[in-house]
């Protein structure tokens, strides 16, 4: 499949999926970023161009995939002007008619995954969710995506904004948790390092159980003796306390939920 692709965003996951395309073959012909150093930096591991002015954006490229933050992506496509080029973007949450004002073919290429600059992951194992605005531009999408990926779904905006949410809990909140733990141990002088292990079984064990199945702790069990300990220690951390108490009560009313 030879086609030519503009990266527009050059962050964690422009990053992560411009050099998975350019490791299969495909082209990147231009980076931008309103940001110069991300910009030059991603443009140098792909060894390609780069721009930081909409007004300098390439003309040529086949697909222009928008990895930008969704705040963002009005205000920088209102600058450019593509013709009726395939435009992408990798939101999980935008819903795909944004576009429309920009292109008549345009669709969406969400990989389902966290991403950072400085971590490299495998495309392979990672689900990519597609949806476009006609079957070509689909069937272009769907063929694209399986280059990097073995798990390609078609889903509408409304389902995948369901399915981002539900990844929310599952990476960003509970990295979250992994922070504040992070940040209250070493405030005792003890490295996070110890809770690696911990972390670790807790992932295995949910590819193995249904998270419900798999909840220990002392919230589950409303032992109210722990748990009102851990809230009067935590005084000294407000913040932390309210999302203990919080996240306890949480725990607690949903295994009391019927199946």
């Amino acid at each position: 499949m030879s086609l030519k692709l503009c990266f527009i965003g050059a962050g964690n996951l422009a990053t992560c999926l411009a050099i998975a395309f350019s490791k299969v073959g495909f082209e990147i012909v231009q980076v931008y970023s309103r940001t110069e150093d991300s910009a030059k930096s991603l443009a140098e591991k792909l060894q390609t161009e780069y721009t930081t002015q909409t007004s300098l954006l390439v003309k040529d490229a086949d697909i222009y995939v928008v990895a930008l933050k969704d705040s963002a992506v009005d205000k920088v496509l209102s600058q450019i002007n593509i013709g009726n080029k395939l435009l992408v973007h990798c939101s999980g949450s935008l819903p795909m008619n944004v576009l429309s004002a920009y292109t008549e073919n345009y669709g969406v290429f969400y990989p389902m995954q966290t991403f950072s600059k400085q971590r490299e992951v495998d495309f392979k194992s990672i689900p990519i969710f597609i949806e476009a605005s006609s079957s070509g531009n689909l069937q272009v999408l769907n063929n694209l995506a399986h280059e990097i990926s073995e798990s390609v779904t078609v889903l509408d905006s409304e389902t995948r904004k369901s399915l981002h949410i539900a990844a929310v809990f599952a990476c960003n909140f509970a990295n979250h948790c992994y922070a504040m733990a992070a940040k209250y141990i070493e405030s005792k002088e003890l490295p996070f390092e110890i809770l690696r292990p911990l972390i670790l079984e807790t992932a295995q064990k949910v590819q193995e159980l249904h998270p419900k199945d798999a909840q220990t702790g002392p919230a589950m069990r409303f032992d109210e003796n722990i748990i009102n300990s851990h809230l009067k220690q935590l005084e000294e951390m407000p913040g932390m306390q309210e999302l203990y108490n919080s996240i306890s009560k949480s725990i607690f009313e949903h295994h009391q939920e019927k199946e």
